[in-house]
């Protein structure tokens, strides 16, 4: 177990809310990416006041039922989208793996290592020293030089975690992709994984498998419906959940159908005006943990539903591809 008292802040989060608005038409959902889009539409609370801390070397899991915000944590972690509201401070280079994340269909394994590569922080020349590697952990053999589109989702997985893992990140996000393939290279992205681990490295790790979530990792954030649940020590935590879900699953099916049309409007209620009124009883209960100036900023919408200049890049990097492509 690690001791966190004695390792430095890798991530930490701090009334963190994600806020979507469910546009009907593109050209809408365009322009509120780039923050120019004037219409409102239905508001989704995807995190609502989402605050906590990890700490360098250790490995979090990140838990909870479909739709509780964990692919919404990750990608804002990484920097692929920005927050609403409320800071989220990174120390370090961050590395995400999911299945397609980045990908792009039209290009073969081999290009897709370059694109990904350099999207990802790493030069030219460090892609070439480590293409042979990345293709020979990868697996994928004669497939690496034929079209995305052509793969199975193990081996989009397959290729996802090996460009991450010869990028040597700080930080590693692993969505669900531990899960996915055959036993052979789940056992080597395990082992891989152990290898993070010993050289200190932290790394989230989001699944619905709970013996991997008991086996590899320090603590445990459980989200639900874009709040957090409970987070601290694993053997605390998991136990809570799982008991949880063995309550859901017995429910009825209408019964759960009920519970999660309750949780999922307060998500399509929530509102600035509910969030400062949790900033302002977080600050009564302990004010010297907050300043007057520190909740306004937590408040700020400046950046809401902005691309990160990471994802704008990327954007125009794949209309470049695509342009030439044709």
């Amino acid at each position: 177990m690690i001791n966190s008292g004695s390792k430095n802040i890798k991530v930490k989060a701090t009334n963190l809310t994600k806020r979507f608005e469910m546009l009907e038409t593109t050209s809408n959902k365009m322009k509120t990416l780039f923050g120019l889009n004037r219409d409102k539409g239905q508001e989704f609370w995807a995190l609502r006041n989402v605050s906590f801390e990890v700490h360098d070397g250790e490995t979090i899991g990140i838990i909870g039922l479909n739709g509780s915000g964990k692919s919404t944590i990750s990608t804002l972690i990484s920097g692929t989208m920005a927050p609403t509201t409320g800071s989220l401070n990174i120390n370090g280079n961050v590395s995400i793996i999911a299945l397609g994340t980045g990908l792009i269909p039209n290009l073969t394994g081999r290009e897709n290592i370059h694109v990904v590569g350099l999207m990802m922080g790493m030069t030219k020349k460090e892609i070439a020293d480590k293409l042979d590697d990345i293709i020979s952990f990868s697996e994928l053999g004669p497939f690496i030089d034929q079209p995305l589109k052509t793969y199975s989702s193990g081996m989009r997985a397959k290729l996802s975690f090996s460009i991450a893992a010869y990028q040597d990140p700080d930080i590693l996000i692993i969505d669900e992709v531990l899960s996915v393939g055959d036993g052979t290279f789940g056992q080597k992205s395990a082992d891989k994984m152990f290898e993070f681990r010993e050289q200190g490295k932290t790394i989230l790790l989001i699944s619905h498998d709970m013996m991997a979530i008991e086996k590899w990792c320090d603590k445990v954030l459980w989200l639900h419906y874009g709040e957090v649940k409970g987070y601290g020590p694993t053997d605390e935590i998991l136990p809570q959940y799982i008991n949880f879900v063995q309550w859901f699953i017995h429910l009825s099916a209408e019964q759960q159908d009920e519970y999660k049309e309750r949780v999922r409007g307060e998500q399509l209620t929530y509102s600035t005006e509910i969030l400062k009124e949790e900033l302002a009883d977080e600050y009564n209960k302990n004010p010297k943990s907050y300043s007057r100036r520190g909740l306004e900023e937590q408040l700020d919408f400046v950046r809401n539903n902005k691309l990160s200049i990471t994802s704008k890049l990327f954007l125009v990097l794949l209309a470049f591809i695509c342009f030439i492509g044709i």
